[in-house]
């Protein structure tokens, strides 16, 4: 098997080759999570794993509660299955929480004040209101609370590790929160160990050929509990050595791949930035053209399971450019390629899609 092999295969468990499911939230559930920080790109991420679906379709989803936006796993912003959503923040949550206690402590964040700011938070959101962060900060700030200095961002990154918010309802365009325990019904608790083997289980099924240190970055768990969490589903695994590293597939993976594919994924999509070792996908020369020195994972362009190439997008009235910035110039056929999938992404906006071609 070759690194060509892998991103062949990672194509297919993410989804992004062929999928066989239909809705936004068997598609969000199959994955276990997937990083959201940019709402609008993370969208697409969904989109682009469900074809034919709209980013109306999309937010449709996450307005009814179906997927759920939080912070969790390493953490930052993620898409989690209204299902899953308690039982990866019961697991996952107290150690993000033991993590930012002592930038809390600069930040004079106490304990006291944490508690103070939940409770304002919970009556503010109690009987079905959905707030817009502004709309909460304003109101812990009556309280005395200082929001300054990216204060108000902890306080409301404690309260979704707490279990007592999550994403609500887009409201005027923007973001809300709501509290979870209305917005999902709460479900069995998972022990810790079942809990373990599940998120396991969701990984490497959804994103196979991994290794354990892929499971490792993309869980936050310590090494000693990914480890525990593979020993328990390794009988229904195969593995391969490539080079160094260790590779974990499901039983049943597929090496069948149509020659000539094109996808233009989002920025910190899951076919990248769920992986330590990202080297199977592109070259190292081109790892500062991929991801910025301050760690932001850009749009990028795949053919035949490689990252060629980088694009943004500017959206008018009534079409969507995409500029692509190829790492070198491509003949007709990849240039082709890329326009028709550009037309599904026109299609995901409700909107015409014009392409410039360059090269970075």
């Amino acid at each position: 098997m070759t690194l060509t092999d892998i991103t062949n295969i990672r194509l297919i468990s993410q989804q992004i080759a062929a999928t066989k499911f239909k809705t936004v939230k068997e598609i969000v559930g199959w994955m276990g999570a997937m990083q959201a920080q940019d709402y609008a790109m993370s969208k697409w991420a969904i989109g682009v794993r469900l074809p034919n679906s709209t980013d109306k379709e999309i937010e449709h989803a996450a307005d009814n509660g179906d997927i759920i936006r939080t912070h969790l796993l390493r953490p930052t912003w993620h898409f989690v299955s209204a299902e899953d959503i308690y039982w990866l923040l019961e697991l996952t949550a107290p150690r993000i929480s033991a993590s930012l206690k002592s930038r809390h402590n600069e930040l004079e964040l106490t304990e006291s004040l944490l508690k103070k700011s939940n409770t304002i938070i919970r009556r503010m959101l109690t009987g079905g209101n959905h707030l817009t962060r502004e709309e909460l900060i304003s109101e812990i700030s009556k309280a005395n609370i200082p929001v300054d200095n990216n204060r108000a961002s902890h306080l409301l990154m404690q309260a979704e590790l707490d279990g007592i918010i999550c994403s609500g309802a887009i409201k005027n365009k923007k973001q809300t929160y709501a509290l979870i325990n209305e917005r999902v019904a709460k479900t069995n608790n998972l022990t810790r160990e079942q809990a373990l083997e599940k998120i396991a289980r969701k990984y490497f099924n959804s994103h196979c050929p991994a290794t354990l240190y892929d499971f490792v970055w993309w869980s936050g768990l310590p090494v000693s509990d990914a480890r525990k969490a593979l020993e328990m589903i390794k009988s229904d695994l195969v593995s391969e050595v490539i080079g160094s590293e260790t590779y974990w597939f499901t039983n049943t993976f597929s090496l069948f791949q149509e020659d000539n594919n094109a996808y233009l994924l989002p920025a910190f999509d899951e076919f990248l930035i769920s992986y330590k070792d990202r080297s199977a996908s592109f070259q190292f020369v081109n790892q500062k053209k991929v991801v910025s020195e301050n760690g932001i994972f850009r749009p990028v362009i795949i053919i035949n399971g490689h990252v060629i190439g980088i694009w943004k997008r500017s959206i008018k009235k009534e079409k969507v450019i995409v500029e692509t910035f190829f790492f070198q110039s491509q003949n007709k056929v990849v240039k082709s390629l890329v326009e028709k999938t550009a037309l599904d992404y026109g299609y995901f906006l409700d909107k015409k899609a014009e392409v410039i071609h360059g090269v970075i």
